[in-house]
């Protein structure tokens, strides 16, 4: 069998250009935002028309069949859509489908404009707002209704965005563009009261020129709509300017938007060949003669540039007409390259490309692109090799949510939300199920971190009454397109997804040939990374599968319900395909809740009385039981270890999210996270690390031993180790010294009688003491104890610290049933931004000050104000429990 191999390219996402001619800033500060559009004008400003909800898709099973789309009677009257579509125009291959915009501005723009598109609009009630902004995070919680799936919160319904933009004269003759990393949702923007353009896709990056609406050394008003509809998504999709935005002034002959292309086909030890492509852009009037060079730096660690010239590229003289493109190839060779690889077997190094265009003799534009220099191999039957080394994928699916902070991205809770897993043994992240902030893929490429980038949700079908699949017909290129190009030099990626568990799954040849124009523009754009789509449907004699790269399936491997695993079937059909699991356990727990009887049992679905509790919307932490088309870690792990062909798997999830909570769907998020929605640890945490760190000496038991109830009743012990065999302790008397059996994950005491005191456990490996672990009962909760992840912030108002705080009894036992209700006061360079404790059912609002604990825990987020240097207090108190506090320091 000869396998797929893929050799390896890539660089990062746009950074900020440091450019002689060019300047690209962002433009977060200053907004006015207000929701709801100006009476009378509602029907001037739609995108298209959409279908009538007829009922609700919130609850619906998430594995249920997509439903066709409903046909609506479309007219151009009054819709926007024609001044919409030309800015995907870049992103059609074939001109003849690239649409014309019409002759003349549409009516919102010039007969009766709204007043809020021109600068002489007083919005100075309007709320100030910096950006990334996500409105809908603030609540308040929907607490009844179907609004469970996209986590309790109004996400919909228009809202505007106002910023004025400083634009000096001596920007006249320049082009000069709007770049919006993601807005939530049908983008229209307005510059000085006309229809510039814009994007209905949420959670593409897109560019718009401005340049045509531009009054250089003038006033210049810009005004952006969103209309993020209803059931659009089945979990919280945010809402508003909730990326960066961005604004680029260039030369007319610049570098194109996502112009840079690196690509290394031949890796080795010894040497790499190093292969660059350049697209410039000339918007001016007359021809232009180019010159495009290009040198090569070493990163360091933290993605500086370091040390002197790796390699040159050869100097490329590229001719670009006037109002067109021209592409410069060059290449070269680096000797004894630092290879970029996945941690911990392997070490992220990257490089830089700087780009200079010159014309004349005068630099007009420069473009720096990181890189990495690695090799992809992908076997069928031994599954993915980096750089000749065979990589078990242990992955984790995300969604974009960040817990209490909403969908507006922020870089440190994504850098902690990685850490977190990268502590536990992931190695991959699935962008599940949306192309991600860019700066997401900067921390990837960065921290070592394996990415499976992924587009879309459903196609041509529907999930929800107005998801994704009412613009697929018209957008589907433009956004697949887009996000490649975005994409596809970062290192970290190792494939593309082209959609998920899609309705198409069930159209037999129909769904098939969409797949496959899919997956044949992701190989036009990136024929170096192979493309896949995942399947909880489709079987192994179905044409779909036929059409992808990878075979990926979601739950099926190990059999959902009451059938068979299907990892056999695929790998006999496909024998030359890579096969993993995109979704795998989606085990639900809610953390530090554990409910008796527990069933002798290795996985089952939540039912009332074994393993879920509908009154009070908790979930078990016994860690054995799943949504209905999922199973618990144990039996997901047999299915892999029995078919070790499997390349690995993403589990479903790293962390909770908003919305989709099953099987609670009264609840504001999820309960399938590894890690609760405030980033603390649940006990399956430590069977995930067991297995994924095989080298550390770990030991955890569970439940706690807090129960005065249950004083002689039947308390089964579970114990997550890395070991093979251990043995077990109440109060120092032996409960047996058990080990694993083939195909098992855990050890477990099915029949120890409760007694207050102490459970404590010795673990070995290969007959020797590898680890222990001892839980204690808690007396009466006496005091809090804070704790902070980072002590020194910075003074920009995007930088966090999450602080900790636990009840605990007077020796500082964790109190784990506490429920106390505890205030956070923040006094100094600082301000309280968030407090969360990790309670699915909780809808009280995350801006609020106050939290009671979950279990013992609860979770405060603080910046330091923007330019505020100093001392940083933040203090917890509960009444009747000694207070705490952390100091902080922003800098």
């Amino acid at each position: 069998m000869r396998p797929h191999r893929y050799l390896g390219l890539t660089l990062a996402a746009l950074l900020p250009l440091t450019s002689l001619a060019a300047d690209r800033h962002a433009i977060n500060d200053g907004w006015r935002f207000q929701r709801g559009d100006p009476q009378g004008y509602a029907d001037q400003l739609q995108y298209d028309v959409r279908p009538e909800i007829k009922q609700s898709a919130d609850g619906k099973v998430a594995d249920a069949r997509p439903d066709e789309a409903e046909k609506v009677q479309r007219s151009s009257d009054g819709l926007l859509k024609p001044w919409i579509l030309p800015s995907g125009n870049a992103f059609v291959a074939d001109p003849a489908r690239r649409a014309q915009r019409p002759a003349a501005d549409p009516a919102s723009s010039t007969t009766t404009p709204p007043p809020l598109l021109v600068a002489g609009f007083d919005d100075r009630d309007w709320r100030a707002v910096t950006l990334p902004h996500d409105w809908a995070i603030e609540g308040p919680f929907l607490a009844t209704g179907p609004y469970g799936g996209m986590g309790r919160l109004q996400t919909w319904g228009p809202a505007w965005y106002r910023k004025k933009l400083d634009i000096p004269a001596r920007d006249k003759g320049k082009s000069i563009f709007l770049d919006i990393d993601g807005a939530m949702s049908y983008a229209t923007v307005w510059l000085n009261g006309r229809l510039v353009g814009g994007w209905p896709y949420g959670y593409n990056s897109f560019r718009l020129d401005l340049t045509p609406y531009v009054t250089p050394g003038g006033v210049n008003q810009l005004a952006i709509r969103l209309d993020n509809p209803a059931e659009s998504a089945r979990w919280y999709p945010g809402a508003g300017l909730y990326r960066n935005v961005w604004l680029t002034v260039a030369d007319p002959v610049h570098v194109a938007h996502w112009g840079t292309v690196v690509r290394t086909p031949q890796v080795s030890a010894e040497s790499a060949h190093v292969e660059l492509a350049v697209t410039v852009d000339n918007d001016g009037k007359d021809a232009a003669t180019l010159d495009v060079g290009t040198q090569l730096y070493a990163l360091d660690d933290n993605g500086k540039r370091t040390g002197s010239v790796v390699a040159t590229l050869p100097v490329q003289r590229v001719s670009v007409n006037a109002r067109s493109s021209a592409t410069a190839n060059a290449s070269t060779r680096v000797t004894q390259p630092r290879l970029w690889g996945p941690l911990p077997q392997q070490r992220p190094n990257r490089y830089l490309a700087v780009t200079t265009i010159s014309r004349n003799g005068k630099v007009v534009d420069t473009q720096e692109t990181p890189f990495g220099i690695r090799s992809l191999r992908f076997d069928a039957n031994q599954g993915m090799f980096v750089n000749g080394e065979k990589i078990m994928i242990n992955g984790v699916n995300n969604h974009h949510d960040l817990g209490a902070l909403g969908a507006a991205f922020n870089v440190r809770a994504a850098e902690r939300q990685l850490q977190i897993l990268q502590q536990m043994g992931a190695n991959t992240v699935r962008m599940s199920h949306n192309p991600p902030a860019p700066e997401l893929l900067e921390l990837t490429d960065r921290m070592g971190i394996l990415v499976m980038d992924e587009v879309f949700d459903s196609w041509e079908r529907k999930k929800t009454p107005l998801d994704f699949h009412l613009i697929f017909p018209d957008w589907h290129e433009q956004d697949l397109r887009a996000m490649l190009r975005r994409d596809r030099n970062h290192p970290s990626i190792i494939m593309w997804s082209v959609g998920n568990e899609v309705g198409e799954q069930y159209t037999g040849d129909a769904g098939a040939a969409i797949g496959k124009k899919l997956v044949d523009i992701a190989h036009e754009e990136d024929p170096t990374r192979p493309v896949t789509g995942a399947m909880n449907y489709a079987k192994a004699d179905m044409p779909l599968p036929a059409t992808v790269d990878v075979i990926s399936l979601n739950y099926q491997g190990a059999g959902i319900r009451s059938l068979p695993g299907q990892f056999p079937n695929f790998h006999q059909k496909f024998p030359d395909k890579m096969m993993l699991s995109t979704e795998s356990a989606s085990a639900l727990s809610s953390r530090g809740e554990y409910q008796f009887p527990v069933p002798g049992v290795i996985s089952a679905p939540v039912r009332p009385g074994a393993g879920g509790d509908p009154k009070r919307q908790q979930v078990s932490a016994y860690e054995l039981f799943a949504a209905d088309f999922g199973s618990s870690a144990d039996r997901s792990w047999a299915a892999q270890d029995q078919n070790p062909y499997v390349a690995g798997e993403f589990v479903w999830t790293g962390f909770d999210y908003l919305g989709e909570p099953t099987p609670y769907y009264g609840a504001r998020s999820s309960y399938s996270g590894i890690i609760d929605l405030a980033g603390f640890p649940k006990d399956r945490y430590y069977l995930y690390q067991s297995r994924w760190r095989p080298e550390l000496p770990l030991a955890h038991l569970l439940p706690h031993w807090t129960w005065p109830e249950r004083v002689g009743e039947v308390t089964p012990v579970h114990l997550f180790t890395s070991g093979d065999e251990a043995e077990l302790f109440v109060n120092g008397k032996s409960q047996g010294r058990r080990k694993k059996a083939p195909y098992e994950y855990r050890l477990r005491w099915d029949y120890v009688v409760y007694e207050p005191g102490e459970i404590s456990v010795v673990a070995y490996k290969d007959g020797k003491e590898w680890a222990r672990d001892t839980v204690k009962t808690a007396q009466a909760a006496a005091q809090l104890e804070a704790k902070a992840d980072r002590s020194t912030i910075a003074a920009d108002g995007q930088d966090l610290s999450f602080i900790t705080v636990r009840v605990t009894d007077a020796n500082g036992v964790t109190a784990p049933r506490a429920d106390q209700r505890i205030r956070f006061t923040v006094e100094g360079a600082g301000e309280l931004v968030a407090t969360d404790n990790g309670d699915p059912t909780n809808l009280e609002s995350f801006k609020s000050p106050e939290r009671a604990a979950f279990n013992g825990l609860a979770l405060a987020i603080v910046r330091a104000r923007p330019g505020q240097k100093g001392a940083i207090t933040v203090r917890a108190s509960a009444e009747g429990l000694r207070s705490a506090e952390v100091q902080l320091r922003s800098k």
